[in-house]
């Protein structure tokens, strides 16, 4: 399953949320710089669901706070997750 998500890096608390007009975001504390940003994201997103970092993957947007993340795990369980945070 294909996830398009804003990551926020540098914030004070890890968050997943649907801002008002109905994106995904993430806030991760993280800082954005070396690529732990993105790596601290894939571990926070495999927290969230319930899954191993190695089913969590960026396919796009690696510079850029709009990015596209792979989620191989089953698409239930994820939308049903998705779901409660709306």
């Amino acid at each position: 399953m294909t996830l398009h998500l804003k990551a926020k890096p540098g914030s004070k608390v890890d968050q997943l949320f649907y801002d008002a007009s109905g994106q995904l975001n993430a806030k991760i504390k993280a800082p954005a710089q070396d690529g732990r940003a993105n790596a601290y994201l894939i571990e926070f997103l495999a927290r969230q669901f319930g899954i191993a970092k190695s089913n969590v993957t960026i396919i796009a947007g690696f510079t850029n706070p709009h990015k596209r993340i792979d989620i191989a795990a089953d698409e239930e369980v994820i939308l049903s997750i998705l779901e409660r945070l709306r």
